[in-house]
């Protein structure tokens, strides 16, 4: 019984100097936080600072607390040996959450400001917290993966369940492809050209920085391109020939080089009179109206 109000009292008295300890250190965040990290320019430089201050004082409150507590708690090791595993039972989801965090942060398989899929939820990472990290949602009824405006919150544990696709890292570029479907009647060898001309014109430039980022990205990953420079493929559809464009694009442009391509296709192919675009048609032949030889 003496052991026992000896413990309470000397609880009592660690439970205090937790409180005091943790609000001192509160106080010294906010005044970090108000007075220090206004003064950064940047938006990325702030929200930094501000996530590493939290860790830190975190971190400096668990090495100044546990101490205190361990002489208290030697006399209850059997009754924590007992809760322990209800505990881990009751919290198996915060705990696979926490220690996805870790993961995240130790192993990197994405970090704030990337963009990336994950299950069905695609977007740009905004923040990073121990239990779930929030995503700018992207796509959806929303055109070339611009955004929605909705923020969706992710459970860390995802990170050991689902595949992840990361646009930005080692190489920020992706390939995109514009299908462009003319008529049969159409020149399509000088409408490839004009194609060509049209990309060498809104997206050459790109290939030289991909490149020098293929070769940073090659010494982690097996990443290997043979060509990088903007081509155009042929191919035969039911409504017509279709000249398809492939060239790299910044994952966060593609509507806006999308649309100068588009911009720049129409421009060139009104000078010609023999280059048409074309629609799903249905088609009726005549080989005698159109001067072929065929059975009557």
């Amino acid at each position: 019984m003496d052991k026992l109000i000896k413990f309470d009292q000397t609880a009592i008295t660690d439970l205090l100097v937790s409180i005091l300890i943790i609000v001192l250190l509160w106080l010294v965040r906010r005044m970090f936080l108000r007075y220090v990290i206004d003064k950064f320019d940047t938006v990325e430089t702030r929200y930094k600072w501000q996530k590493s201050s939290n860790y830190i004082v975190v971190l400096i409150g668990l090495i100044i607390i546990v101490p205190f507590w361990l002489g208290s708690l030697t006399s209850l090791g059997t009754f924590l040996g007992l809760i322990t595993a209800g505990i881990a039972i009751a919290l198996k989801d915060l705990l696979v959450n926490l220690v996805g965090w870790l993961f995240i942060l130790i192993r990197k398989p994405f970090k704030v400001g990337d963009r990336i899929e994950i299950g069905k939820v695609k977007g740009d990472v905004i923040d990073l917290r121990i239990f779930q990290f929030s995503i700018m949602e992207i796509g959806g009824w929303v055109n070339a993966e611009q955004s929605t405006g909705r923020i969706i919150h992710v459970p860390n544990g995802v990170v050991f369940t689902e595949p992840q696709a990361n646009y930005t890292i080692g190489f920020e570029y992706i390939w995109e492809e514009i299908p462009i479907l003319l008529t049969f009647e159409s020149d399509w060898q000088k409408a490839k050209k004009v194609l060509q001309v049209v990309l060498e014109r809104n997206a050459l430039h790109l290939s030289d920085d991909a490149e020098k980022q293929i070769k940073e990205a090659a010494k982690k990953y097996m990443i290997y391109y043979k060509k990088l420079t903007p081509i155009v493929y042929t191919s035969i559809k039911d409504s017509g020939v279709e000249l398809t464009m492939r060239f790299l694009c910044h994952p966060r442009k593609r509507r806006f080089t999308e649309e100068l391509i588009f911009e720049d296709i129409l421009k060139e192919f009104a000078k010609y009179d023999d280059i048409d675009l074309a629609y799903p048609t249905t088609r009726y032949y005549n080989n005698k109206t159109e001067g072929k030889v065929g059975k009557k």
